[in-house]
């Protein structure tokens, strides 16, 4: 049984970080990629970051290139998106999901709750 577990959100000022974690069970690194999402009120959910091949690959979408960091920590089962230079723009719930297609898309197969991100100007 597929579990991924996301914490790490929380109220921070503009300019601020934080660091969200992924915690997954039941699957194996290797066979998934694994993605950040985030769906802000009144917008559709778009793919943040993803990882593949436990770490060796990723990628992040171009608004917050230079400012996120997607990274895995194999030997824990977590992989952690590293928020710098928030803006509030980045305001979001922002979820973790794992697809067995190791594709970097909107309908991952697996879904873990979100945690809300809130950056105040």
């Amino acid at each position: 049984d597929v579990q991924l577990q996301a914490f790490g959100g929380g109220l921070v000022q503009a300019g601020g970080s934080l660091r969200l974690s992924c915690a997954a069970s039941g699957i194996t690194f290797d066979d998934y990629a694994i993605g950040w999402h985030r769906q802000a009120p009144g917008k559709e959910r778009e793919v943040v970051a993803c990882i593949y091949s436990s770490g060796s690959s990723s990628y992040v979408i171009e608004s917050v290139k230079g400012r996120f960091t997607i990274a895995a920590d194999n030997a824990k089962n977590t992989v952690y998106l590293q928020m710098n230079s928030l803006k509030p723009e980045d305001t979001a719930v922002y979820y973790c999901a794992a697809d067995s297609l190791v594709l970097c898309r909107d309908d991952m197969d697996h879904w873990g709750k979100g945690t809300q991100v809130t950056v105040s100007s």
